[in-house]
């Protein structure tokens, strides 16, 4: 067997933060963590740091896809995510490449960076829904994404539930709304085949969290690039970024990145 075949291999189709702690460069370093061989398609650029987003450059939709294409010609991925799309355009394009994938796709729905910059349209929350969602594997909106997306509140454990079963309606295989936001235990709940599970964690409280969606999301995808089912996929991938909070390493002035050596 040569390389390609033996080495796990997972995609990112996603925005750069130059400081590190989140998109591609936070889905690189996970993937690495995990032992996957880790490839990237850049939809945006950010100049951004701990303290904030001071400007974002979105590429042109063919730039993008001359990207996805050079990848998925060369060194097919055995599982992919998206992260910050952009605009309208770049989710058409991404979308329509989704259909002919022949791998799980995470879509890790980012429309607000952790310091509130938008980096996603509301006006194009419908063409997300009806264009990229049922090409996803799994989704894994935070509340307040889950919220945009279901169109009601999500504010505790039974509002989770209720836009999980609306979200999945939409067409994804499974609805992971994460609940690191609400009061007690860091409760994640996931949707899937009309079956609900709960993955709990202690909370910690640490302002050390920049990039934890994109990181958590990474390590599933990475777990299912080496063949993981889903359940086992973010069962691992919870007890990631739950160090990886914990050992955050205190880096930069403002909103931390977390620990991805964890």
């Amino acid at each position: 067997m040569n390389a390609t075949q033996v080495i796990p291999r997972a995609l990112s189709i996603a925005g750069s933060d130059p400081s590190g702690g989140a998109g591609i460069q936070a889905d690189l370093k996970t993937f690495h963590q995990h032992k996957v061989y880790g490839m990237a398609v850049i939809t945006l650029l950010t100049a951004q740091n701990t303290r904030g987003i001071q400007a974002v450059y979105v590429m042109k939709p063919t730039q993008v896809i001359r990207q996805l294409e050079a990848v998925l010609t060369d060194i097919p991925p055995q599982a992919a995510k998206t992260g910050a799309l952009g605009d309208a355009k770049v989710l058409r394009a991404v979308a329509r490449a989704a259909r002919k994938f022949r791998f799980p796709l995470v879509v890790d729905p980012v429309m607000v960076s952790k310091h509130g910059a938008p980096l996603f349209k509301r006006s194009d929350v419908h063409i997300f829904i009806k264009e990229l969602l049922p090409y996803a594997a799994l989704i894994t909106p935070n509340l307040g994404e889950a919220g945009v997306l279901s169109g009601i509140k999500v504010r505790d454990p039974e509002s989770m539930e209720k836009a999980a079963r609306i979200i999945a309606g939409f067409g994804p295989q499974a609805v992971l709304v994460k609940g690191g936001h609400l009061p007690g235990e860091a409760m994640d709940l996931l949707w899937r085949e009309g079956q609900i599970h709960r993955f709990k964690a202690p909370r910690i409280r640490t302002q050390q969290t920049h990039g934890t969606g994109c990181t958590y999301s990474a390590a599933i995808t990475a777990e299912l690039a080496k063949g993981k089912d889903l359940f086992s996929a973010i069962t691992l991938a919870k007890k990631f970024i739950t160090r990886a909070i914990r050992t955050g390493p205190g880096i930069g002035q403002g909103m931390g990145p977390v620990n991805h050596f964890a």
